[in-house]
């Protein structure tokens, strides 16, 4: 079964006050994590880029199963670079997250493929966190939705199983310098 994955690293980084993407994590970038860790399962990942997107470009080109797609509509907010990265899925089941979750670990993007509803969504503590998977029907009705819409509307509107997992990374996201700093404090 093919499986891909989108990874959205296309915003402002506003409140971190710097391009998250590039901070050092456990030895490589935020990003190289991120992309590393969703490499585990799947074929080909799509890369969500706009601001600072140059950043990215020498990270990806190490990467043979990765493709930066540029958002040129970034700063109409982060649906519109979730539309572009679904209109490059072509696998049946795709995973989705932000750039910003460093700390999925590889088992639990494995133990999500076990189950076959339209949409999974991994939960900690009964918490819902990241990253998504969804089967490619899913990618159509985005596809199909004006930019007033959201992932959550789309995710309401469809069956969504959810599986618990042992790994509180699927809530660490990195918004803020602060949160950066909480992140180093949990891999010690």
């Amino acid at each position: 079964m093919e499986v891909e994955g989108i990874i959205l690293a296309a915003g402002l980084s506003k409140r971190a006050k710097t391009f998250k993407m590039t901070l050092e994590f456990k030895g490589k970038t935020v990003i190289e994590n991120v992309i590393d860790n969703m490499l585990t399962v799947c074929n080909r990942v799509y890369i969500v880029g706009g601001f600072n997107i140059e950043a990215l470009q020498p990270i990806v080109r190490r990467y043979s199963k990765i493709e930066l797609v540029y958002n040129q509509d970034y700063l109409q907010g982060m649906y519109s670079s979730v539309k572009k990265g679904m209109s490059c899925i072509k696998a049946d089941k795709f995973f989705f997250t932000p750039g910003d979750y460093p700390l999925i670990l590889p088992e639990v993007y494995q133990r999500m493929l076990d189950s076959d509803a339209a949409i999974v969504i991994p939960t900690y503590e009964g918490r819902k966190g990241h990253p998504v998977l969804f089967q490619k029907t899913i990618a159509l009705q985005v596809l199909q939705q004006n930019n007033f819409c959201t992932l959550r509307d789309v995710i309401y509107q469809n069956e969504t199983a959810l599986v618990e997992v042992n790994s509180r990374g699927i809530l660490m996201d990195l918004d803020t310098i602060e949160d950066y700093e909480l992140l180093l404090e949990h891999i010690g």
